[in-house]
C-alpha cells in the first residue's frame, strides 16, 4: 500500500535502506566499526535512553525485621511507624535542606538468610506527595513473617540493591532494625566490614522491647551487640528502642539524623534532646557470634526466630 506523502514508486522501506547505506558509508570513512543493526537503530532513533544516574542526597535502604519473634501487632507498629516518619514535617524538611532536595528510598522486610522481600522498590522522595506514594505502597499489603534472623543476609542483600539502583547518592545508608542477634548465615561482623568497605554506612535500630514471643535466643544487651557487631561506616549510629511506644519517635529521629548528617543543626538539636546511644550494660566488647552459639546450643525443638 502506498504511504501518504510519498512519491509514486517510492516506498518508506526503500528510503530507509538508502539512508542506511549512506550512514554505513559515512561510518566506514570515519573508521568506526558498527554493526548493520546498530547503525540502523541509530538511524531510526531506536538507541536506548541515557543511563546517567539521577543524583540524590541519600540512597537509603530501610531493612525491617519480620522474623517470627515479632507478633502481628508489632509488625503493624513497625509499618505504621515508618509510614508516619516518612511523612513527618521534620523528615520532609531534612530532605528539602539537602543539596539536591531529594532522596531515594527502598523498603525491605527480612528474616532468615534467604528471606528478603522488597516491599517498596527504589523511589524518589522530594516532597510530601512523593512520601505519601511510598506510604501507599507500604499499606498495599500486610507485612510478611518468616523464621530465623540473618542480619548478615540482609546486609549483603541491601548492598546489592545499591548496585541495581538508578540513583547516585552523596551518601549510601542501610538502616537495619531487628529484635535479636544474627543466628543464620555468614558472621555479621565480617559482612558488616565488607559492606562498609564499599562506602556504605550501616545504622541500627535494636528493638529491646520484649513485647513479642520471647525465647532462649534473646540477648539482654542487644544495643551493645548492634554497636559492636552491626553498625559501621562514616557517622554510623544507633537508637535503641526499649518500648514499642518509643518506636514512632525513634524512627523519625533516626531518619532526620541520617538525612541531615552530623554537622547539621538538626543533628545538634536531636543530640541535645535525646542521647543517640544508651547502652543497657557496661560490658566488654560483645561476642558477635552469640546468636549462632545460642542456636547451636539450643535444647528445644521449636524456635521463633
Amino acid at each position: 500500500m502506498q504511504r501518504p506523502g510519498l512519491a509514486p514508486g517510492f516506498s518508506l522501506c526503500g528510503r530507509t535502506i538508502l539512508a542506511y547505506r549512506c550512514v554505513m558509508s559515512a561510518l566506514g570513512h570515519a573508521g568506526h566499526l558498527f554493526s548493520g543493526a546498530a547503525a540502523l537503530a541509530l538511524l531510526l532513533g531506536l538507541t536506548p535512553r541515557s543511563t546517567a544516574a539521577e543524583r540524590v542526597d541519600v540512597e537509603l535502604v530501610l531493612a525491617v525485621d519480620v522474623s517470627l519473634s515479632m507478633s502481628p501487632a508489632e509488625l503493624e507498629i513497625q509499618r505504621q511507624g515508618y509510614a508516619a516518619a516518612l511523612t513527618h514535617d521534620r523528615v520532609l524538611e531534612a530532605i528539602a535542606d539537602g543539596a539536591y532536595g531529594k532522596i531515594a528510598v527502598t523498603y525491605v522486610e527480612w528474616a532468615g538468610q534467604s528471606t528478603q522481600h522488597v516491599v517498596v522498590p527504589w523511589t524518589v522522595i522530594a516532597d510530601r506527595a512523593d512520601a505519601e506514594r511510598v506510604v501507599n505502597q507500604l499499606s498495599a499489603q500486610p507485612p510478611g513473617s518468616a523464621r530465623r534472623t540473618s542480619i548478615s543476609g540482609v546486609l549483603g542483600f541491601a548492598s546489592d540493591l545499591f548496585a541495581e539502583s538508578s540513583f547516585q547518592g552523596v551518601k549510601r545508608v542501610i538502616d537495619v532494625s531487628g529484635d535479636g542477634p544474627n543466628n543464620q548465615g555468614a558472621p555479621v561482623d565480617l559482612i558488616r566490614d565488607q559492606v562498609v568497605k564499599q562506602g556504605i554506612t550501616i545504622n541500627g535500630l535494636p528493638l529491646m522491647t520484649r513485647g513479642g514471643f520471647t525465647s532462649a535466643y534473646d540477648v539482654n544487651y542487644l544495643d551493645r551487640y548492634y554497636s559492636d557487631c552491626v553498625i559501621g561506616g562514616p557517622g554510623a549510629f544507633m537508637i535503641p528502642v526499649n518500648d514499642w511506644t518509643q518506636f514512632p519517635e525513634a524512627i523519625r529521629r533516626k531518619l532526620v539524623l541520617e538525612l541531615a548528617g552530623p554537622a547539621s543543626p538538626q543533628w545538634a538539636a536531636e543530640e541535645v534532646s535525646h542521647p543517640l546511644v544508651v547502652l543497657a550494660q557496661d560490658k566488654p566488647a560483645t561476642d558477635c557470634q552469640v546468636g549462632e552459639k545460642m542456636w547451636r546450643d539450643r535444647t528445644w525443638m521449636f524456635d521463633s526466630r
